[in-house]
């Protein structure tokens, strides 16, 4: 500080004293620079500051301030020159400059013989501060009338000048340029040394010296950034500072311990900051810490990240979160965008995801488990539950691929949020690497609807609303995912379609809340057409309850012998290829022969709709619906006759056997002459009915378990069940995993609807702009239909070039920048 700075005023001359005549200058500077050694030799008590000032005024009054300012400044020369510079360097150890010149020191002896330099130059500097004040209250008046007059510095900031001169920069006898200042500097630096290799050092005093370092400056204009310590020490300090964390990373990154590294580096941060304010200079503190981050993370940061077995992959595989946020601190130091550690993660997630993706496929592409046999239901009001059927392989794997799917995307949510601090960048990149692997796998549509599909039938059986919610949001989460939405959807609607129509859907809330949700996420355009079929079955349970009404009132007997009730779906609007097998181009999709007493029911509902409706077209779809029937087994104990479940092409083929005589059979190619029933169906269902041990209503000659055309079949009256109600399940046809045949008609659909979705956002587009140049036709149309799936640029010229031939658009321009104009 500066030393008796502040004093009180001192009163002013009395007038008498200020008219006398000419003042004898020498006479008067002798008592003057008397009074100033006395000042400098402590032995001050004896003066009268009043009447120093007093002279020292009648000095400057009298025109005298030139000469007493500069007598003032050589007193002051010639004082650090012969009296505190002689002093300090006979206090200089000698093992200093021996250490300077080359010579090796041990650690204890370095600090020893530093704190001495220290201490000598501190107290050199403080005596100087405080003689120096004393000295100018004395010469007051001569700072406020003289030194402003004459734009000369303060005799104090003259003094300041004058120490860096004399004492700091003036060479070493017999040591060439050294100066105490190099001196100084060396001292100082290994004292921080020390310091950062865990040695006690005297802090209070480097911190002394350090201040006196800031109170001093390169010119007489005091300016901050000409500060001694800005200027001369703390390029040096971090100068080697550089060299010593450069040194310090890379011995640190030899360990090969990214966790320990990171540790490492915080904590260096963290130390040097406590240095700046403890022992040097707040100023200094950002500087420090731009070093730490330059030399230290940033030059080692990307192989730090990289280390295959402690680096970010490590980490991420193991959970290390306290890690991942110490990675995450360090990349914040020197990359805002987090490149660095951006690329690891998206490396390790789409790793992750191409390994989830090969498990599927290997898994679907397994030797095949044995298929499902039937099960009958048991008695609603008696039975048990029956333990659910394992499903198939292929749709297993579906399923442990969107679980799969799904557990890492929690962890790296987890990941994102507890060690990355929901960092925007590194979500972005997050979401890009999902969405990469993902749609990188062929099959993800279709996985990601048979998980909706299997849970809406039983995976949310037993849960609570806010379970199911976050179920859906969890399917959700992946669609939004998905670049081509479009398959999804198809695939969405053949499942749905299958939950709708043969009630297997747990909860419709359920249905509708997922519909919802969708329409939240992707927008009313992609539910438009999954809404209407919701809409479909509203409506067909009205139209059934009518129908009922109409047969009640007619009164018909014949046709109330059985109850019908029908849903009437829209075409346009459901997947009907789905929902049997496909017929080949060219080919007549195969109608099934209704059995008279049911045919005639159905000529009754369809009289009765399309009178309602006329001119639209029923098709009947045998293969989605099921029959309750009531049969009677003469062997079977208590109570012969039972109610059946089956499906409708069960019903025909049992009615089959109700004309035949009690031991008679039907071979398989008479079933399949009389109900016209498509040979795969045909054996799914003969199969259900004989082969499966619970419900073998019928008897197979040869009996095996593969149904073939030369085999026959009785009804088996020997049948027995101890369940009323007896529910016979149709074996599965295969796996509900599209095969690659079904893939590609799935594709070459999709791929119709996507022609036709292009041209109409090419017509849509240029109607609204009449004249467009190709290149932005081709980016508007890109981004109508992202939303919905990727559209393949050359599919766009294409349409455009069909659009052309027929005459929807015209081109104009120039060959190398065509341009297109909408004709009405």
């Amino acid at each position: 500080m500066h030393l008796g700075r502040g004093r009180g005023k001192i009163k002013p001359p009395r007038r008498a004293i200020l008219n006398g005549g000419e003042v004898d200058f020498d006479r008067e500077w002798n008592s003057l620079s008397t009074s100033l050694r006395n000042i400098h030799t402590k032995n001050a008590s004896s003066l009268s500051f009043e009447e120093l000032y007093r002279n020292a005024y009648k000095l400057v009054l009298k025109k005298k301030g030139e000469p007493l300012y500069n007598k003032v400044k050589e007193f002051e020369q010639h004082w650090l020159a012969h009296e505190v510079r002689p002093q300090i360097l006979e206090d200089l150890p000698p093992s200093l400059l021996a250490a300077y010149n080359g010579a090796q020191l041990t650690v204890n002896e370095k600090r020893v013989a530093g704190e001495k330099l220290l201490r000598s130059l501190k107290s050199a500097w403080e005596d100087h501060n405080l003689c120096m004040n004393m000295t100018t209250d004395v010469l007051m008046y001569m700072d406020r009338v003289y030194c402003s007059d004459n734009r000369k510095p303060s005799i104090f900031t003259a003094s300041m000048g004058q120490f860096r001169d004399y004492v700091l920069r003036a060479p070493l006898p017999e040591q060439g340029s050294l100066t105490l200042a190099s001196l100084l500097y060396k001292v100082i630096l290994d004292q921080i040394q020390m310091d950062r290799d865990g040695d006690i050092v005297n802090t209070a005093l480097l911190r002394s010296c350090a201040y006196m370092l800031e109170g001093l400056y390169e010119t007489e204009e005091e300016q901050e950034q000409n500060k001694l310590y800005i200027t001369s020490f703390e390029p040096e300090f971090l100068a080697a500072s550089a060299e010593y964390y450069r040194s310090e990373g890379s011995s640190m990154m030899a360990k090969g311990d990214a966790s320990n590294f990171c540790r490492q580096a915080l904590q260096a941060a963290v130390n040097e900051q406590d240095r700046c304010r403890s022992t040097l200079s707040a100023l200094t503190t950002p500087k420090i810490k731009a070093v730490v981050e330059n030399e230290l993370v940033k030059k080692n940061l990307a192989e730090m990240i990289s280390q295959e077995s402690t680096g970010v992959r490590h980490m991420l595989d193991n959970d290390r979160l306290s890690d991942l946020e110490m990675v995450y601190e360090l990349s914040s130091w020197v990359d805002p965008r987090k490149d660095e550690l951006k690329k690891a993660v998206q490396k390790r997630i789409v790793e992750q995801g191409e390994d989830i993706n090969l498990a599927a496929k290997n898994a679907s592409g397994a030797p095949a488990a044995k298929p499902a046999k039937a099960d009958a239901d048991k008695d609603d009001e008696t039975a048990k539950a029956a333990p659910e059927r394992p499903i198939n392989q292929q749709t297993t794997a579906a399923i442990k691929w969107v679980d799969d799917v799904l557990q890492l995307k929690d962890k790296y949510d987890h990941v994102l949020e507890k060690a990355f601090k929901s960092d925007q960048g590194l979500q972005t990149g997050s979401t890009r690497s999902f969405s990469d692997f993902i749609n990188g796998f062929e099959r993800s549509s279709e996985y990601l609807s048979l998980f909706f599909d299997e849970n809406m039938k039983k995976g949310i059986k037993g849960k609570t609303e806010t379970e199911v919610d976050m179920l859906l949001d969890k399917g959700i989460t992946l669609l939004r995912y998905i670049s081509d939405k479009d398959m999804f959807e198809r695939y969405y609607k053949k499942h749905l379609s299958r939950r709708l129509l043969m009630k297997k859907s747990i909860s419709m809330d359920a249905e509708r809340q997922m519909i919802s949700k969708m329409k939240m996420e992707v927008g009313n355009t992609f539910t438009q057409r999954i809404e209407a079929m919701f809409r479909d079955m509203s409506v067909s349970e009205d139209l059934t309850a009518a129908y009922k009404k109409r047969m009640r009132d007619l009164g018909d007997v014949e046709l109330r012998k059985a109850e019908l009730d029908v849903n009437v779906l829209t075409a346009t609007m459901w997947p009907l290829e789905a929902m049997g097998p496909l017929a080949r181009d060219g080919e007549k999709k195969p109608t099934c022969i209704f059995p008279p007493e049911i045919d005639r029911i159905r000529q009754s509902f369809e009289k009765f709709y399309l009178d309602k409706h006329s001119g639209r077209q029923l098709t009947w779809q045998g293969n989605m619906g099921t029959a309750d029937l009531r049969a009677y087994f003469s062997e079977m104990k208590g109570k012969k006759m039972r109610e059946l479940n089956v499906s409708t092409y069960c019903m025909v083929i049992l009615l089959l056997f109700n004309d035949l005589p009690p031991g008679n059979h039907l071979s398989y190619e008479e079933i399949q002459a009389r109900t016209n029933i498509p040979d795969n169906e045909l054996m799914r269902n003969l199969q259900s009915l004989a082969v499966a041990p619970k419900t073998r209503i019928l008897v197979k000659e040869p009996m095996s378990k593969d149904v073939k055309k030369d085999d026959k079949f009785y009804f088996n009256e020997k049948f027995t069940s101890q369940f009323q109600r007896i529910k016979v399940g149709v074996v599965a046809s295969g796996n509900k995993v599209e095969n690659v045949d079904e893939r590609q008609q799935t594709e070459k659909r999709v791929d119709e609807e996507r022609g036709h979705a292009i041209e109409a956002a090419i017509v849509r587009t240029m109607k609204q702009r009449k004249e467009l140049k190709h290149q932005q036709l081709i980016t508007e149309v890109i981004q109508q239909l992202s939303a919905r799936f990727s559209p393949d640029v050359n599919l766009l010229k294409k349409k455009v070039e069909s659009l052309i031939e027929r005459e929807y658009l015209e081109r104009i321009g120039d060959i190398d920048r065509p341009a297109y104009r909408y004709m009405a």
